[in-house]
């Protein structure tokens, strides 16, 4: 009887001793995941430390300090080549900016000099190919910048307003590329937290692109949740081109001018507002949706 209660004792003190290890392994991994978590959130070279004695704990987290230093090291190599890129792009198109300029200038000269019509001709071509030269140099500039700046202030606006204004300073365009847009904004205001600057540039790359591939017409609805669709019919798109729009560089070959950068840009801002883009292609329609979280909400 007394060795069966000594062996209950040892069976409770041996179960006791499996919890505290259990309890103390739970810790340690708990530890870990905190400071693996922080590790991220904060620029620091500080390593995982633990409590626990236990040697398997010890060796994961060193196994974990040496491949995070890894990872530091690496990171601070890709943002300084980053920045390194980012100057040479913004150095390399301002350097494009002013002989462009500067061509351009002399080519307006030139209209006031009387010339055989093969001339005209020869000097046409070579303002419009610079002209498109300068716009995609200033749309790289732009994208650079945008790149450079992942943060931007926000302040509570009407996304009511902020598109009837967009769509105003349009209107000329439109009308003068046979556009006469629909337009359906609620007289509900819908309240966004924004930058007002990245959403009027947002808006008003997507009715540049309109004004690219619309076969003649602009819809423009807004829903009371704050959801916009811009719609046209679009006959030289694809749903796979579509699909495209917003990659980096990429232009439909439509003759148009272009550098495949305004809708990239559209997506970068808009997501860095916390907000959604898409593009759908159906029975020849474009539809391109925009929408941003309820931070305001609607009033």
């Amino acid at each position: 009887m007394a060795c069966l209660f000594c062996l209950c004792i040892l069976l409770l003190l041996t179960l006791f001793a499996l919890l505290l290890k259990i309890a103390a392994l739970h810790r340690a991994a708990s530890e870990i995941r905190q400071e693996f978590l922080s590790w991220f959130d904060s620029d620091t070279n500080t390593g995982i430390t633990l409590s626990s004695r236990d040697r398997h704990m010890r060796r994961l987290a060193a196994d974990l300090n040496r491949e995070l230093r890894r990872l530091r090291a690496a990171r601070l190599r890709f943002e300084q080549g980053d920045r390194e890129l980012k100057e040479s792009i913004t150095n390399l198109s301002h350097d494009l900016r002013t002989p462009l300029t500067a061509i351009l200038g002399y080519l307006d000269l030139l209209d006031y000099v009387e010339k055989p019509e093969q001339v005209k001709r020869y000097l046409s071509m070579i303002r419009n190919r610079s002209e498109v030269l300068k716009q995609q140099t200033e749309e790289l500039f732009g994208y650079s910048i945008v790149k450079s700046v992942p943060e931007e202030e926000a302040a509570p606006l009407s996304l009511n307003r902020a598109l009837e204004e967009s769509l105003a300073s349009y209107y000329g365009a439109m009308t003068g590329a046979g556009i006469t847009p629909e337009v359906f904004i609620p007289a509900r205001t819908v309240t966004r937290c924004l930058n007002r600057f990245s959403l009027t540039r947002i808006f008003g790359n997507i009715i540049g692109n309109a004004l690219k591939y619309s076969d003649g017409d602009l819809s423009v609805t807004m829903a009371e949740d704050g959801t916009i669709v811009f719609s046209n019919r679009a006959a030289r798109l694809s749903p796979v081109t579509a699909g495209r729009l917003f990659d980096r560089y990429y232009t439909v070959e439509s003759g148009q001018r272009g550098s495949g950068l305004g809708l990239s840009i559209s997506k970068l801002l808009t997501e860095q507002m916390g907000g959604k883009i898409s593009a759908d292609y159906r029975e020849g329609r474009l539809s391109i949706t925009l929408s941003f979280p309820d931070g305001n909400g609607v009033r």
